[in-house]
């Protein structure tokens, strides 16, 4: 598989905002220019990202939302993602340890939270077809990697030809867990000493409300429908 990396050991990338990190990666994209694709965001933050790379390449920008399921004594600590189409990813050594019927009520609950983000961010507009294309997954930033590898496994479904994940920065320890699943990983930092959040590499790290991602995904009209 292949992997671009263009960052730092030293010193660690920064980013004015998540616009000027999608800006970047789209520079990092060149090599699919002229290809049909389709981009696909994690949102909310991603989105942003989204909107940038697909207007630079004048492609349709889909959604793909991963939801977190939270340790029960720590909810902040995710032990699992699942997605609208019942993809998941899990911590083995975690689930096992954790009450099963609450683990299976909790992935039932955030797959039709996961729904009903969809008809809140996308109303009833029709998927973009990525059979035999390039699908590219975004996101502002990564972690652990259990939601981006449950996105993953969900654009899978959709059968594109390639697959691609394009992030500013992913730890070191992560990386390779997710070029295991993907044809190419194009990332702008693979720090070795991760600062511990996302928004620690940015130096503009709003959260997005569900009316901002309406917004982005309305200011993008796919090729070929206006």
């Amino acid at each position: 598989m292949e992997s671009s990396f263009f960052g730092s050991d030293v010193n660690a990338i920064r980013f004015r905002d998540r616009s000027e990190a999608g800006r970047r990666l789209a520079e990092a994209l060149d090599r699919y220019r002229g290809q049909e694709m389709v981009v696909y965001a994690l949102p909310r933050g991603g989105v942003v990202l989204g909107v940038e790379i697909a207007r630079a390449f004048q492609a349709p920008l889909d959604l793909s939302i991963p939801r977190k399921v939270g340790h029960p004594l720590n909810p902040e600590y995710g032990i699992c993602a699942v997605t609208e189409s019942g993809a998941r990813v899990c911590t083995p050594d975690e689930v096992a340890r954790v009450d099963q019927d609450w683990l299976e009520c909790e992935i039932a609950k955030e797959r039709e939270e996961a729904k009903r983000r969809r008809l809140v961010y996308l109303s009833d507009r029709e998927p973009p077809d990525v059979r035999g294309k390039i699908a590219i997954l975004c996101d502002d930033g990564i972690a652990t990697g259990l939601t981006m590898r449950a996105a993953i496994q969900e654009v899978k479904y959709r059968q594109p030809e390639h697959v691609v994940v394009a992030i500013p920065v992913v730890p070191r320890e992560t990386a390779p867990k997710l070029k295991q699943e993907i044809n190419a990983l194009v990332a702008l930092d693979i720090p070795e000493f991760y600062l511990g959040a996302v928004g620690a590499y940015y130096d503009f790290f709003p959260q997005l409300t569900d009316e901002e991602v309406i917004e982005l995904m309305n200011s993008l009209t796919a090729p070929g429908t206006e």
